[in-house]
């Protein structure tokens, strides 16, 4: 009787071992039954595409009989055709895909299954998990496979690996084409678009008349903005980041490799409240200011502005870090001061020159991958100071490497007049608390002088014809020209902060 008694639960210490040998076979995540309901739903409703049309694609189906169904369903939508049964049928009879579905049965079949579209976008929600494990599992076998291919390089695989995920979070999955069909209808969608904002398409630097220029900074491309040290480059990429966060709620995303967080913040505090840097340095402030600089820094408490101020980032540890900002905080806009600080992460063979072209091609391809703009400080050669004339800045004085030049969209000069002494522009204006922002290169627009309003104690820049008391700005501007504006190997001053 023991042993009888015993069989039932010998059986039993046996059954994991069944399942574990039908584990080898797994089949992917997936849910079928959600699929068909909403494809059905789409045959007799409407109203459902357009709450599942930006949800799903074609690939998001598990089957390819319904990967072919959405696709025709979405290509009917797209022309502003109606959807059922019979224009579905249709389209996939003329395009050679109903025979592959099982006909138009198929399709009654599909209708059949759902009474309503009540569901559908939750349905939908469902289907994009399981599509989003299976690309899950696609990467991580992808990884385990060439991690164990001891021909990989091990960083070349861990950015690879990073970004799949990163698009796979994104529902961005890499598409190897896109019709001029599709394209078209997205190009003249961001024009109408770009007409009700007045002509600026792209993010605005809060200075007016370089953004009639730029019309805004544009997604993916790469500018590159070049001086001399103590030009300005901090403080003009600073007062922008300000204009972009504070005024128009942007996230922006700040990577200092020469300053630290603190003095950066404080830099815009001093900008932000009118207080001067050197009253901020020493904490010398009277009770009216300590009440002006716990005021007017509320606005820039609140606003969506990142700083990281790692020293000698590589391009590798840069682009992870800018992923994250992106797909955590939505940024809308990455600084780098300066280009030049950079390391190209050990990928870069050879010379100083080569290493500076690999970290210009990285930045394109991190502002094309994000869809971002960046934003790169960039130091000048010396020859500039060796120029008789005005000293302003060519596209020929950028350090180090002609692939700055080359890989950018748009490259930018700051120069003022009165650090070489020059007290009146070309035209004979005074210049006087004034600097000049030089577009020099636009791959997608026109070239321009911009003038723009410098007051030195704040490291503020601003728009010209927004201030007014000159006199007040000269005598500022004289007696804090050039004291903290950059840090630089060629030439360094003592910091205010």
């Amino acid at each position: 009787m023991e042993n009888a008694g015993n069989k039932p639960f010998a059986n039993q210490k046996r059954q994991p071992k069944n399942v574990i040998e039908l584990e080898k076979g797994r089949i992917p995540p997936q849910a079928v039954d959600f699929e068909e309901a909403v494809l059905g739903a789409l045959l007799i409703d409407n109203s459902a595409i357009n709450q599942v049309i930006d949800i799903l694609s074609p690939d998001s189906f598990y089957k390819e009989e319904h990967q072919l169904i959405f696709k025709t369903v979405k290509e009917l939508f797209g022309d502003s055709q109606p959807v059922d049964i019979l224009t579905v049928a249709n389209l996939m009879r003329k395009n050679g895909d109903l025979s592959s579905i099982g006909g138009e049965y198929y399709l009654i079949e599909l209708s059949q299954k759902v009474s309503s579209s009540a569901h559908s976008e939750f349905h939908a929600r469902i289907i994009v998990q399981k599509h989003i494990q299976r690309e899950m599992i696609r990467v991580a076998s992808s990884i385990i496979t060439s991690a164990f291919d001891e021909s990989t390089d091990v960083f070349d695989l861990l950015d690879q690996a990073e970004q799949d995920l990163f698009e796979v979070a994104h529902g961005n999955i890499v598409k190897n084409y896109e019709s001029a069909h599709d394209l078209i209808k997205e190009a003249i969608s961001k024009i109408e678009e770009i007409s009700k904002q007045e002509g600026l398409s792209g993010i605005p630097s809060g200075f007016s008349k370089v953004d009639r220029v730029t019309s805004g900074w544009q997604p993916s491309d790469l500018v590159i903005l070049a001086a001399r040290p103590g030009m300005g480059k901090t403080a003009f990429v600073l007062s922008m980041a300000r204009n972009i966060a504070v005024d128009h709620n942007r996230a922006v995303a700040v990577f200092s490799l020469e300053m630290s967080s603190v003095q950066l913040i404080t830099r815009l505090i001093s900008s932000e409240t009118g207080l001067t840097s050197e009253k901020l340095r020493k904490g010398n402030l009277d009770d009216h200011e300590w009440q002006q600089l716990l005021t007017k820094v509320k606005n820039l408490e609140r606003a969506p502005l990142y700083i990281d101020d790692t020293p000698a980032i590589s391009v590798f540890d840069l682009r992870a870090k800018c992923r994250r900002l992106v797909a955590q905080h939505d940024v809308k806009m990455i600084i780098i001061d300066y280009l030049q600080l950079m390391t190209a992460g050990g990928k870069a063979g050879g010379n100083r020159e080569q290493e500076i072209s690999t970290i210009s091609r990285s930045l394109k391809s991190i502002a094309k991958e994000l869809n971002v703009p960046v934003i790169a400080l960039s130091q000048l050669s010396r020859a500039v100071e060796t120029r008789g004339g005005d000293k302003r800045p060519m596209l020929s004085d950028l350090r180090e490497s002609g692939a700055i030049e080359q890989d950018a969209d748009i490259v930018s000069f700051i120069y003022r007049p009165e650090y070489y002494d020059i007290t009146e522009w070309p035209d004979g204006s005074p210049s006087d608390g004034q600097a000049e922002f030089i577009i020099a290169k636009h791959r997608n627009g026109g070239l321009d002088n911009v003038r723009l309003r410098f007051q030195g104690a704040m490291a503020k820049f601003s728009d010209l014809e927004e201030n007014e008391g000159l006199g007040d700005m000269v005598l500022e501007s004289k007696m804090n020209t050039g004291s903290f504006l950059d840090e630089d190997d060629d030439s360094y001053d003592e910091q205010p902060f």
